[in-house]
């Protein structure tokens, strides 16, 4: 699968990720987007393996694709 062009929503949820576990509404109203907004970006993310969908709303890091573009 081809790299996913990280936008400033992507950066956020990846960042709220790697403190912990996070619910799209929660993401949503810390970084002031839409909850939609979050969890079309969040599928996104699940899709290229960087999350992981543990339950119904509720979401983990599996691996930041930004670490990778730092090597």
């Amino acid at each position: 699968m081809e790299e996913i062009d990280l936008n400033p929503t992507d950066n956020a949820i990846l960042d709220m990720l790697r403190e912990g576990r996070c619910s799209p509404t929660y993401i949503a109203e810390q970084q002031d987007y839409s909850r939609q907004n979050v969890t079309n970006r969040l599928g996104r993310l699940v899709e290229h393996g960087y999350a992981r969908k543990l339950a119904p709303g509720l979401y983990e890091l599996v691996d930041d694709p930004r670490d990778d573009a730092e090597e």
